[in-house]
């Protein structure tokens, strides 16, 4: 693989082949998930009859538990100086969720499935993000995030179209809807089985040995002492969770186009055009990062996020959502990479997994209260936790251009 001209060329741009190898790794776990993403609430409402507030706290709980993971994983790779067992962990577990919610009668089952999936995901993020950050030159990590982003968010475009075919090869009709989701979820157990066998096969980890043959020195504690991150660092952390207060799940996204009439087919090729936006751009976007600063991205991607929600609050009529998804895309587009890589610039080199997890766990925890008072909200009138979302971000967009200026790599 490393001697293949498409590496060579990666190579270049300063992306090892484990970089790129992760970037496959995550394509073909987000074809997996994105499969069945927006059929989950679809499949809660509908099938099991489950309220809005459950899928918020199905969600949250989920997102948030996880979340602590993403820390303690961090300081166990960093104690251990090893980054791939933790990794090949976390995707090992989602991919063996994924097709038992075909298994769900109720609720809460899919509750303890939607956790154990993000648990997966809590264990490999700090691991894998900073594989990416130990194996990348300084100047390209922007790049390097901007590339694993684009390609997770290509198979994120492929999922839903690829579930889109499935559907079509089942009965039609709403009569058949709860087989036809079933059978959707076991099939998403093949892109996430080749997903883990990618990783065995093609991700190499580097030697963290320092000189004399000698493991890095032990973290001290699993929660990084809040003393210990840089100012930038603590500003950043408490506008980021400012902003995930009012962000929460994008189900909500799914639930109001539902309301304005959507079919599960057309929640897929509505999911699937809100990926091609970032699958297009995120590697652009990771590139200006690196030019131009972090901060003006993550801000421009605040104040779209402020005008997409607004958008989802007023929205009346199904064309409506058509756009407000491609511009959330956007939205992703400027944020998602680019924060990683900005956590990763403000992360101490002796703990960068550990603090890199502080990050993820910060815009995890938040998950939890966002989403079950936006699935309260919710069921009050759906256009009521979009306004507060909106609201909260354009805060956060202030606060940053005001409190928080060292955003270069």
């Amino acid at each position: 693989m490393e001697d293949s001209r498409g590496n060579q060329a990666f190579a270049r741009r300063g992306l090892s082949q484990t970089v790129v190898a992760l970037g496959v790794v995550s394509l073909l776990t987000d074809i997996s998930s994105e499969m069945i993403y927006t059929q989950v609430p679809v499949f809660l409402t509908v099938v099991l009859g489950a309220p809005a507030a459950a899928v918020g706290l199905i969600e949250g709980v989920a997102e948030s538990t996880a979340s602590l993971l993403r820390l303690v994983s961090g300081w166990l790779s960093d104690r251990s100086g090893r980054r791939k067992p933790l990794t090949v962990m976390g995707y090992a577990l989602g991919a063996v969720t994924k097709p038992l919610l075909a298994l769900a009668v109720s609720w809460p089952f899919v509750l303890l499935l939607r956790f154990l999936d993000r648990a997966g995901k809590g264990l490999r993020t700090a691991p894998r993000d900073a594989l990416i950050t130990e194996t990348t030159p300084p100047a390209a990590r922007g790049r390097a995030f901007g590339l694993h982003r684009a390609m997770d968010t290509t198979g994120a475009v492929i999922g839903p179209l690829l579930g889109i075919a499935i559907l079509r090869a089942l009965p039609h009709g709403e009569a058949h809807l709860a087989h036809n989701l079933r059978g959707l979820f076991a099939c998403a157990a093949v892109p996430g089985t080749l997903a883990v066998l990618t990783l065995l096969a093609f991700v190499r980890e580097p030697d963290t040995k320092k000189p004399g043959g000698r493991a890095p020195d032990p973290a001290p504690a699993v929660i990084p002492v809040w003393q210990e991150l840089s100012p930038d660092y603590r500003r950043f952390l408490f506008i980021v969770l400012l902003f995930q207060l009012g962000n929460s799940s994008d189900a909500f996204l799914i639930l109001r186009a539902r309301t304005l009439g959507f079919s599960a087919e057309q929640l897929l090729w509505l999911y699937a055009a809100f990926n091609v936006v970032e699958a297009l751009l995120g590697y652009a976007a990771g590139a200006l990062s690196d030019r131009f600063g972090r901060r003006p991205l993550i801000e421009a991607g605040y104040l779209v996020f402020a005008v997409v929600y607004a958008g989802f609050a007023l929205a009346n009529r199904q064309w409506m959502i058509w756009p407000l998804f491609l511009l959330y895309g956007l939205y992703y587009t400027l944020t998602q990479g680019t924060q990683r890589a900005l956590a990763a610039d403000l992360a101490s080199e002796a703990r960068r997994a550990t603090q890199i997890g502080a990050y993820h766990m910060v815009t995890g925890l938040a998950v939890l209260p966002a989403s079950v008072v936006a699935g309260l909200l919710f069921d009050l009138s759906p256009a009521v936790p979009f306004v507060v979302g909106a609201c909260t971000a354009t805060a956060s967009a202030v606060l940053l251009r005001m409190g928080f200026r060292s955003a270069s790599p």
